[in-house]
């Protein structure tokens, strides 16, 4: 049996507009796309045929220059004047940390202005850890070995291991999603053999050491948080990750006062990323002071001292804490 025909490595070719480099080797040339990077503001794309591939590049803008409130302390504030960046199938994005922790880390407000079928196809991310909370509208989407579609509502979240191939189907209009990945840039490749649904269901199926996680909201149990005042819905991935990750929504109980704020314990892994989903909410640690978030602020947090927590006006967060 003769061997494969052994192929150049991809030829790298310069470009100013990747989306239009991409439609004119994929109409033109007969090209297909294999995997394109990074997805919240793509500047690089890996593209083939039977005889070989081109690597696009696309002439990269200067990121952000990180904002610091205190060492440890990163605040991004949703009313500061921002520009939602067009990424991959038509979603718009938002960094929620700027500094993207030197590599470390990437969480992005993700929103679709317009519903109905999103241009997406079978796709997997290399990746760390991914996770979807889904903040207003819904959206359907599949994932490989876990049945058939489903909607995401407001609440609900999934963890999406390593490699894992899934699909965004339709969106309601103004869908908004928080997503939080590590590393901050990764590839994404296409999974050009693979049809979803597939056959097999095994949601017990490990990807990477990770399970598939569907948190729905409003099947979730409240318990007391650490914080007076304060309770908690656990989604799952902790136990997914082995405890490499933890995600959790944390809301108030009534209104809470400063004065009368206790210090939670404050888990010592690498970092928290807390972002405020409702009403306002004011961090106090002995390091940074006290800090006021309100609705569509984001902070992270370096492990350290406890935190103080106190809430007002129904206050609502979204909390991932690593390691």
């Amino acid at each position: 049996m003769s061997s494969p025909p052994v192929l150049p490595p991809p030829q790298e070719i310069a470009c100013t507009d990747l989306d239009a480099a991409i439609e004119y080797f994929t109409t033109h040339w007969g090209y297909r796309l294999d995997m394109i990077m990074p997805a919240d503001a793509p500047r690089v794309a890996l593209l083939s045929t039977a005889d070989g591939a081109v690597r696009l590049v696309r002439d990269g803008e200067p990121r952000a220059e990180p904002r610091h409130e205190a060492a440890g302390l990163l605040i991004e504030r949703a009313q500061r004047p921002h520009t939602w960046v067009a990424g991959r199938a038509g979603m718009h994005y938002r960094d929620l940390i700027p500094s993207r922790l030197g590599g470390r880390c990437i969480a992005s407000h993700i929103r679709i202005p317009v519903g109905g079928p999103v241009p997406d196809y079978v796709h997997y991310h290399h990746v760390d850890f991914q996770m979807i909370y889904c903040r207003r509208g819904w959206v359907r989407v599949v994932y490989q070995d876990q049945g058939l579609p489903f909607v995401m509502r407001p609440g609900d979240c999934v963890l999406q291991p390593p490699t894992i191939r899934h699909r965004v189907l339709e969106a309601s209009d103004g869908l908004e999603v928080i997503e939080i990945a590590q590393p901050a840039e990764h590839e994404t490749w296409r999974d050009h053999s693979l049809t979803l649904p597939n056959a097999s269901v095994e949601p017990e199926r490990h990807f990477a050491g990770q399970r598939f996680v569907r948190h729905v909201a409003e099947n979730a149990h409240w318990q007391a948080a650490e914080w007076p005042g304060f309770e908690c819905r656990d989604t799952g991935i902790s136990d997914a990750t082995d405890g490499g990750f933890s995600v959790r929504v944390v809301r108030s109980v009534g209104e809470s006062a400063a004065d009368a704020a206790a210090p939670g314990n404050h888990r010592q892994g690498q970092y928290s990323i807390f972002f405020v989903l409702s009403g306002e909410a004011t961090l106090i640690t002995p390091d940074h002071g006290a800090h006021t978030l309100r609705e569509g602020d984001s902070c992270v947090i370096e492990p350290g001292a406890p935190i103080a927590l106190v809430g007002k006006n129904a206050c609502e967060l979204l909390q991932l804490t690593v390691g």
